[in-house]
């Protein structure tokens, strides 16, 4: 597995939580890179994404509340993520944008929880 998210926990409403991802020199110099999560019960959904250039996008859902950032010398993506709601329960992942084809690399992601 060469992506590692960590940085998850349980949070309360309205708290923040800073992600992040640590990816092999080899995929991200090359690639643009997204967060992705998955509730229980649901399928994985596009959450973020930062292009090498560090264009970005945001699911509806997040927008004024996400922030992704990259670090093209340490080969990291972040994930900031202010006036977390509960619907923002699930696991985190980070992979290219689009994802790439061997789903090994997904990993175990990071768990974040968002108590009322």
């Amino acid at each position: 597995v060469q992506l590692q998210a960590s940085g998850g926990g349980l949070v309360q409403e309205g708290g923040s939580l800073r992600l992040s991802c640590a990816a092999s020199g080899t995929i991200f110099s090359i690639n643009n890179m997204g967060w992705y999560r998955q509730a229980p019960g649901k399928q994985r959904k596009l959450v973020a994404t930062i292009a090498i250039g560090r264009r970005t996008t945001y699911a509806n859902s997040v927008k004024g509340r996400f922030t992704i950032s990259r670090d093209n010398a340490k080969n990291t993506v972040s994930l900031q993520m202010n006036n977390l709601k509960p619907d923002d329960t699930a696991v985190y992942y980070c992979n290219t944008d689009p994802p790439l084809k061997n789903d090994n690399y997904w990993g175990q992601g990071t768990l974040v929880t968002v108590s009322s």
